[in-house]
């Protein structure tokens, strides 16, 4: 492993502070009294007070026999004063003058006990009195500097970074902390939602023999003790449907689904949805049930049923406007595809511009119809309701039109947030339609649904009239936290394998000329080096620091002296 010239320093005070007899990473419990929001919420209450805090060193000003340093926790951040005299009282004066001073960096971690102030200029702080090393970073921090007009320079702003390494962006990038605790608070008040109301929250398979409850392309593996393939779930539908048939009125699951399908700014092959059920209820129930729960969400993660989605205001307070799917098509194309078969509906689709194939069936055509010239008017909630059957292969026929199922999707900026449905009960109906997907996957749809011959068992022993309901959880914390990439409300996204693509590098003369002795001799000592490219001492320090920072050269330490070597 090649390291960089901080980390050679990092890892040579690492090994100064064992030499001191400090163990840089304690097995010990560090117990605190307070946080750094705590201090700051509750200064009045605490000036003077001694208290005991951990965490990170964001920032250091060394001022002689006192410096300060920003401490941030989980919390928040605040200063922290260091006096020399403070937390070395008696002669020894290395706790200060060597630990603080030269063996710690921005990024270690630490414990400070001491009591809190207020500095002339007003800023709440802690006076150190004793300072515990907890965990020695070995890699040198992004460090982010705003000047006087407020800008920002050197930001950890690569999107690429911040999603491979996370962990810097949560340490350096506050607001990437606040999307994720916004996140919790939207699924905390959802449960709460759902609690109140006595509904059960469960836990199904992840793992199934198939993979049902979607049209979508499902991640394959192979369990070796049963010899037998697995998928992981595209849905959770068809396993909450057999608990409604097995007696519970209303159960709701928050699960990961997988989808082995395309990547885009809306689109994870890992995402998170929550599926509720209630029986006894139909798609006008859910309907009114979607809008209370949305509004109360937004409300308590924003505190306004309003939230700032790009350049839109979107509103969810209740009620949305309710439009037909097939209405909406005739609106926004001029075609009334209502009545069609499936030769027709092929040529009113090239006819309107939408490339279509022989594998697609009606429900697919009428799919892309919609997504293509009409999905992105519905800025604001929006229930785009009645599909054609053949789009909705687990949905209860229309009680006032045999063509159409009782379904809808809620629209928000655009793009799909829920899926419901009033759920089909009829076994003799459903396998109907099971059937039809497998006629549309033996024609090349590989969307198209598996028959799940156990999921029609249990409607044969009866399920109640049930209406059900999906919403993306990614997809509703990007609208309530004003994200317009998934990746950007996902932990950890799924990203391509690292490349370490060797950089272009721009040589000065005395760069070039060096590196060249370099690539002669290999390896050579330093002080050989420096002698021999004959440069002057500003000159070859400028010179030495290009080329190890470009990974040209390293500069490694062993017994017998400094070496250079070519990378």
């Amino acid at each position: 492993m090649q390291l960089s010239e901080q980390e050679i320093v990092r890892r040579e005070s690492l090994q100064k502070l064992r030499d001191l007899g400090i163990n840089p990473y304690p097995a010990a419990q560090f117990k605190t009294s307070s946080s750094v929001q705590e201090v700051l919420n509750n200064f009045e209450s605490l000036e003077g007070k001694e208290l005991v805090l951990a965490g990170r060193i964001m920032s250091r000003r060394i001022m002689g026999k006192a410096s300060f340093a920003e401490l941030k926790d989980g919390s928040g951040r605040m200063q922290i004063y260091i006096n020399r005299d403070e937390i070395c009282t008696g002669e020894d004066k290395t706790m200060y003058n060597d630990v603080f001073k030269k063996l710690l960096d921005i990024g270690d971690i630490i414990g400070v006990r001491g009591t809190v102030f207020k500095t002339k200029v007003g800023e709440i702080s802690i006076m150190v009195k004793e300072l515990t090393v907890l965990s020695k970073a070995l890699k040198p921090m992004p460090i982010v500097k705003v000047d006087a007009d407020g800008n920002a320079h050197d930001a950890f702003s690569d999107a690429e970074m911040r999603y491979r390494q996370r962990y810097v962006d949560l340490i350096v990038n506050d607001h990437v902390k606040e999307t994720f605790l916004k996140r919790t608070k939207i699924t905390n008040s959802i449960r709460q939602f759902f609690n109140d109301k006595g509904y059960l929250e469960v836990e199904t398979p992840i793992l199934q023999p198939i993979p049902g409850g979607a049209a979508a392309r499902p991640f394959i593996t192979h369990h070796n003790a049963l010899d037998m393939p697995l998928y992981m779930r595209i849905a959770n539908e068809l396993y909450l449907k057999r608990l409604i048939v097995g007696g519970f009125d209303a159960v709701y699951e928050f699960a990961k689904d997988f989808r082995n399908e395309g990547m885009d700014r809306t689109h994870n092959p890992e995402f998170t949805v929550m599926e509720l059920y209630v029986a006894y209820k139909d798609y006008n129930w859910m309907m009114t049930m979607t809008e209370e729960l949305l509004e109360k969400v937004a409300i308590e993660a924003n505190g306004t049923s309003q939230a700032q989605v790009g350049d839109n205001t979107i509103n969810f307070k209740a009620p949305y406007a309710r439009v037909p799917i097939l209405s909406a098509i005739k609106e926004h194309t001029g075609h009334d595809v209502a009545g069609m078969d499936e030769v027709e509906l092929r040529e009113a689709c090239k006819q309107i511009g939408i490339e279509v194939d022989e594998t697609m069936g009606k429900g697919k055509m009428i799919d892309e119809l919609f997504g293509e010239k009409c999905e992105h008017h519905y800025v604001q909630p929006t229930f785009i309701t009645d599909y054609p059957k053949e789009m909705s292969p687990l949905c209860k026929e229309h009680r006032d039109n045999p063509e159409l199922t009782e379904r809808f999707e809620l629209l928000v900026n655009g793009k799909e947030l829920a899926n419901a449905y009033s759920e089909l009960n009829d076994p003799i109906d459903q396998l109907e339609r099971f059937q039809d997907q497998l006629n549309l996957s033996e024609k090349g749809d590989d969307e198209a649904m598996f028959i799940d011959m156990d999921f029609v068992r249990a409607l044969e022993y009866g399920m109640p009239p049930t209406s059900g309901i999906g919403i993306g959880i990614d997809r509703l914390v990007m609208f309530l936290t004003n994200n317009a990439s998934i990746q950007e409300v996902l932990f950890f996204p799924q990203m391509k394998p690292e490349q370490k693509a060797a950089p272009t590098v721009e040589l000065n003369e005395d760069e070039k000329a060096v590196l060249k002795m370099l690539q002669t001799a290999e390896k050579i000592e330093l002080g050989a080096l420096k002698t021999q490219s004959g440069l002057s001492n500003k000159k070859w320090d400028k010179t030495i620091k290009g080329l190890t920072k470009n990974k040209l050269a390293a500069v490694n330490k062993t017994d017998e002296g400094l070496f250079v070597e070519v990378l």
